[in-house]
């Protein structure tokens, strides 16, 4: 009506005490409509901290675009610029023409000015010429970095006996980066994936599907291979060779999009993996000062990762590997399409999301442009946590959405998350930097608990398939007794990636930030901080139809995993050092002969080996099932056979893994070769049995290890009981086990044994005991001692 006060609706309506003003503080101003016209009431604080926060940006655009020019001209310095234009404005100065002429053809062709005088013309020549001579060197430096970097020789050398060839290039590689690098110092100095000849990767194909056939089938296998080498491989390799040259690597985009974003089952258990917290310690017990410190030590991490001050990882030393995969650590999310879904990366967030109860939160990570202590995130915690109010309608199994098939989550949030309400809260949990659970179970090590470590991978695997976002590229879960743990999304980045956050985090928490004696965060907290935000939902029947069904689908998947987690600590890579093997040599044949004694067979076996060597890199597949892993397991089975001849052998599978690690690093691997060339014959129309074949054969035993001490932030040796517990993933076949282990110093491996109830075939306990007899036995072989 004319004349009546209209007044703003906040966005949100919060239960908790305190609410509303909270709704007035998120607004810079209010207005109200009378007869005389709009009446505007600026809040003075609001307007502040909107300011700060215009700075924060700006301040952080700034760094970004420092860091880029640093990074741009690795290995030179802008210090190094001004050496060569004061040293070249010198020698003019002094008479003296280091560029033959050019300096004056420079001065001729600029502009005259009467703020210069012939002089000021001279020498500012002299410093464009040079500028010029500056950026020839930092071109050549970086074209010189980079042909070093394609040189691999380094890996294949014997163990501690290097060539000089292999000398003299790690020699130039310490000359040409002496400077300490930021972290995407090399990123375009990385050389590109490779793209093997057809014939070779056919021949290591048939070598390792050979110990796995019959000859019927093997003879079929070699038949299908001929033909497809013969016919449409050299094409279909030619446009392989034309797509690897104009972009940054021909396997990651295809990866991401076709193994990851176009699949429409469940990514809970299915893609997702975890994480666990340290083994033995827990540094604070209080749910709500573990989760203070624990997204405080994150958010250090991102603003680190932000200004490039994080060093890449650098192998021997003096080899980096790509760090294009940490930009979407943070502030991403996967949303979910019809037909594919897509990852959304914002530049920043301000603000995490968080569950408890049933309930969601968004709780804001900055005052102004000042990060929270962590003594304030605790409070803002604790809030959450004793805040008495229920879920409404929907919203405690909301999450389900991201747990269910991909296209009814595409459906439901195009249909009931677009506007209004719903839309707000939503693009509150995925504009977040991360999701945050506060979970109301305790989980870790028990010693007299049986099987809680099961219980604990289950948890953050899948939790109860409605408390964890499981598109957010990864969740933090805090448990009631302070333990961590996260669930990571797959497709932004690979695991060894989360791994460096994660042990930054803990490394920070436990010996940076710290706690007082009775567990609380250091320092006192500001109580005049808002509460949290309540997000607010109007969710329909229709919708929570559409929940339900996602969430009994996920709970079914769930309730199929079998976990066994255990820790091997009869021995570590102490001993195993000692039988002149590498550490992941002996578990991976280890884990044949234990598959060998579970199933009675051999099987098809993943390991994740990455390919961040070259730029843009992912992962690579080493076959681990070989004709000498598998000629070794049959002699272990053959009493006949000695115990030198079982050396023997031994030896020559280690050998044969070794190398076939090394292939797969350093770009000769098999899968990916034939990945692509699948989907480029897919493109082409053209139809490839020997191709069909092989993209459908299933692995059985999928294996990964975790890295372990990437960062060296505190010494093992001092603090050994700050050893990690790794993580695990769910099983990729139906019918087989998925492995992941850490080496975790030197006298503890920790196992994470995945399989389903539903196959009769698979047992994680079962495997998880012939995987520790079959350690035991192989160490035997090279007197082991007591």
């Amino acid at each position: 009506m004319p004349g009546s006060p209209c007044v703003p609706v906040p966005t949100w309506h919060a239960p908790a005490a305190g609410a509303m003003a909270e709704a007035h503080q998120a607004v810079a101003f209010q207005f109200t409509v009378t007869p005389e016209g709009l009446d505007l009431r600026l809040s003075r604080e609001a307007v502040r901290q909107l300011c700060l926060a215009a700075a924060h940006a700006w301040k952080k655009r700034l760094v970004q675009a420092k860091n880029t020019f640093l990074s741009g001209v690795y290995p030179a310095s802008p210090s190094s610029w001004v050496l060569v234009v004061m040293a070249t404005a010198g020698s003019v100065y002094c008479q003296v023409d280091p560029s033959r002429g050019l300096i004056t053809r420079i001065q001729h062709y600029l502009p005259q000015s009467r703020f210069l005088s012939p002089s000021g013309h001279e020498v500012l020549s002299a410093a464009l010429f040079g500028t010029g001579v500056w950026l020839g060197t930092v071109l050549l430096f970086r074209r010189a970095l980079r042909l070093l970097l394609t040189y691999h020789g380094w890996m294949f050398e014997p163990h501690g006996r290097l060539s000089r060839r292999t000398r003299v290039w790690m020699v130039m590689m310490k000359v040409l980066s002496f400077r300490k690098p930021l972290l995407y110092s090399f990123q375009t100095s990385l050389p590109k994936l490779p793209v093997p000849p057809v014939q070779a990767t056919i021949t290591r194909y048939l070598e390792s599907v050979r110990p796995l056939m019959d000859n019927e089938k093997y003879n079929k296998m070699e038949t299908l291979a001929k033909e497809f080498k013969e016919t449409i491989a050299p094409r279909l390799q030619k446009y392989l060779i034309l797509k690897s040259w104009w972009t940054t690597n021909y396997v990651s985009d295809w990866w991401e999009e076709y193994i990851y974003l176009r699949g429409r089952s469940p990514i809970m258990v299915n893609s997702n993996y975890y994480a666990m917290d340290f083994l033995y310690v827990t540094p604070s017990h209080i749910q709500a000062a573990r989760a203070g410190n624990a997204v405080h030590a994150m958010i250090l991490y991102r603003r680190k990762l932000d200004r490039g001050e994080l060093p890449p990882l650098m192998a021997l030393g003096i080899v980096p590997m790509c760090s294009s995969q940490s930009e979407r650590m943070f502030n991403t999310t996967r949303i979910p399409g019809k037909e594919t879904d897509q990852l959304v990366h914002l530049g920043d967030s301000r603000h995490v999301a968080v569950y408890h109860r049933g309930r969601f939160y968004r709780l804001w990570l900055y005052k102004g442009a000042q990060l929270l202590p962590p003594c304030d995130l605790q409070l803002q915690f604790q809030r959450i946590l004793d805040d008495p109010s229920g879920p409404q309608p929907g919203e405690e199994r909301l999450a389900a959405l991201t747990a269910g098939e991909r296209k009814a989550w595409a459906e439901a949030r195009a249909r009931f998350f677009s506007h209004g309400p719903n839309k707000a809260s939503l693009d509150a949990i995925e504009r977040a930097a991360f999701f945050v659970t506060l979970d109301e179970e305790a989980h870790g090590a028990a010693p007299r608990r049986e099987g809680c470590m099961d219980a604990y991978a289950k948890s953050l695997l899948h939790g109860r398939c409605y408390d964890r976002w499981f598109d957010k590229s990864f969740t933090l879960v805090v448990y009631s007794n302070g333990k961590l743990g996260a669930n990571a999304e797959h497709s932004w980045a690979d695991a060894p990636v989360i791994g460096h956050l994660w042990e930054f985090m803990l490394g920070t928490d436990r010996f940076e930030l710290g706690y007082t004696e009775d567990g609380h965060c250091k320092g006192e907290p500001n109580t005049m901080l808002p509460p949290p935000q309540r997000l607010q939902w109007n969710i329909p029947e229709e919708c929570c139809a559409a929940i339900e069904r996602s969430y009994l689908l996920a709970r079914a998947l769930a309730e199929d995993v079998d976990f066994h987690v255990f820790h091997f600590s009869d021995f570590g890579k102490g001993l195993i050092k000692r039988c002149r093997t590498s550490p992941d040599a002996f578990i991976q044949i280890s884990l044949q002969l234990a598959h060998f004694r579970d199933k009675g067979q051999f099987c098809l076996t993943y390991e994740a080996s990455m390919t961040r060597l070259f730029r843009d890199g992912r992962t690579e597949t080493v076959r681990s099932c070989t004709a000498e892993s598998t000629a070794f397991v049959r002699s272990m089975a053959d009493p006949a056979q000695s115990r030198a001849e079982r050396q023997r052998l031994f030896r020559l599978a280690a050998e044969k893994h070794q190398l076939m690690y090394r292939l797969a690093m350093t770009g000769a691997g098999i899968d990916r070769h034939l990945f692509c060339l699948y989907l480029m014959s897919r493109y082409l129309g053209l139809q490839s049995p020997f191709l069909a074949q092989v993209l459908s054969e299933p692995w059985r035993l999928s294996t990964s290890q975790t890295p372990q001490q990437q960062l060296n932030m505190f010494d093992l040796n001092k603090f050994p009981d700050h050893v990690s517990t790794g993580g695990g993933f769910g099983p990729v076949a139906d019918d087989g086990y998925g492995v992941s282990y850490m080496i975790a110093g030197e006298n503890l491996i920790n196992f994470h044994v995945s399989s389903k109830f539903s196959s009769p075939e698979t047992d994680s306990k079962r495997f998880g005991r012939h995987i520790r007899q079959a350690m035991l036995d192989v160490a035997e072989l090279f007197d082991k001692p007591k």
